[in-house]
C-alpha cells in the first residue's frame, strides 16, 4: 500500500502498457523471458523446500489447489479459474504498488492486485518493492481459504470506509502484522508456531529469522495492540504477532472499526520492539541487531 511514485513504477508506465483508471493491466505474458521464468522456478523451488514444516497447512493447501506452476510464471487467468469458484476472489495484474484508495477498493470487491513483473536474478534475497513472486506466491494461496478470504474482504471494506487519513497508519499496521508478517499457533510445530504472512513466506531470510532467531518478540495477537504498533520496512521485524487460528481473524473482520479508529487515531504509537506489561508474551526478544531508528 503506497503512493505510486517509485522508479520501478515509472519504468512500467514508460514501457507503454495500457493502464486503466484502477491501475489494472492485462497480464503481459508475452513479456516474460527465459530469465523471468528461471527466477520464478528458483524462488519457487527454494521457498517450497524451506517452508516445509514452517508454514501453516492452509498455505500449502492453497498452493496445491491453485495448481501453481513450479516451472514458470503462472497465468493469472488460469489461477482465477480455481480461485473465483472457491471464494469469489480474483487476481488482477498491476504495474506495481498502487495508491491506498485504489488498493482498498480492489480488496473491498474481492480483487487482489498482483504485480506482473519478476525481480532480477541479483535480487533473489532482497527486493525493495513487491514483485510477482511476492504478490502471487506469498499472498494468493491463502485467498482460497474461506475464512482468510473473508478477512481480507472485510479489511478492504473497513479501510475504504476510513476516510480520515489519520486512520490509515492504524490500518496499515493491521495489514502489516497479519497479512504480511503474521504468525499462527500450531502445536504440531517444534516451537508451537508457524508462518502465514506473505512477507515471510516469500523471503528466505525472514522465514528463518521469524521462527528461529532469538532477537524478535513474539506476542499474542490483540487488535488494538497491533494497530498501535509501529513496524520496520528496511530490516527484519522487531516484533511478530501470533494468532491462535484464522477464526481469530474472522472475529477481527466482524469488528466495527469506526469507533475503534476514532478512539485510536490520535493515540501515541508503540515502538516496534517494545513489550508491554499487558502483552501475552510467547517469546521476549533479545533485541540483537536492532536498529535504533526507522520505525514507521
Amino acid at each position: 500500500m503506497s503512493v505510486p511514485n517509485t522508479a520501478k513504477l515509472k519504468e512500467q508506465f514508460d514501457a507503454g502498457l495500457e493502464t486503466r483508471a484502477d491501475f489494472t493491466i492485462d497480464q503481459p505474458t508475452h513479456r516474460y523471458g527465459a530469465v523471468d521464468h528461471a527466477v520464478w522456478k528458483q524462488l519457487y523451488t527454494r521457498q517450497t523446500a524451506l517452508l516445509k514444516g514452517r508454514v501453516c497447512d492452509a498455505f500449502l493447501e492453497g498452493v496445491e489447489r491453485l495448481n501453481l506452476s513450479p516451472e514458470r510464471v503462472p497465468s493469472f487467468e488460469a489461477i482465477n479459474e480455481q480461485l473465483m469458484p472457491a471464494t469469489g476472489w480474483q487476481i488482477v495484474a498491476v504495474p506495481g504498488l498502487v495508491p491506498d484508495q485504489v488498493f482498498f477498493e480492489h480488496l473491498a470487491n474481492r480483487r487482489f492486485p498482483v504485480t506482473w513483473w519478476m525481480r532480477r536474478p541479483d535480487q533473489l534475497d532482497y527486493l525493495q518493492e513487491p514483485d510477482c513472486f511476492h504478490d502471487l506466491y506469498g499472498h494468493v494461496p491463502l485467498l482460497i481459504n474461506p475464512v482468510f478470504a473473508d478477512y481480507m474482504h472485510a479489511y478492504g471494506r473497513a479501510a475504504l470506509a476510513a476516510n480520515d487519513a489519520n486512520a490509515l497508519p492504524l490500518l496499515a499496521r493491521l495489514y502489516w502484522y497479519t497479512v504480511e508478517f503474521g504468525l499462527i499457533r500450531d502445536e504440531a510445530s517444534p516451537n508451537g508456531v508457524k508462518i502465514y504472512g506473505a512477507g515471510i513466506v516469500s523471503s528466505k531470510g525472514e522465514t528463518l529469522y521469524s521462527l528461529q532467531s532469538d532477537a524478535p518478540n513474539r506476542i499474542g495477537f490483540d487488535l488494538e495492540r497491533v494497530m498501535q504498533t509501529q513496524y520496520r520496512i528496511d530490516t527484519f521485524q522487531k516484533t511478530y504477532f501470533m494468532i491462535d487460528d484464522f477464526s481469530q481473524l474472522f472475529d477481527v473482520a466482524r469488528t466495527d472499526f469506526a469507533p475503534l479508529l476514532a478512539r485510536l487515531t490520535h493515540a501515541a504509537p508503540f515502538p516496534a520492539g517494545v513489550v508491554l506489561s499487558t502483552d501475552t508474551v510467547i517469546t521476549r526478544g533479545t533485541g540483537e541487531g536492532w536498529e535504533t531508528d526507522g520505525d514507521i
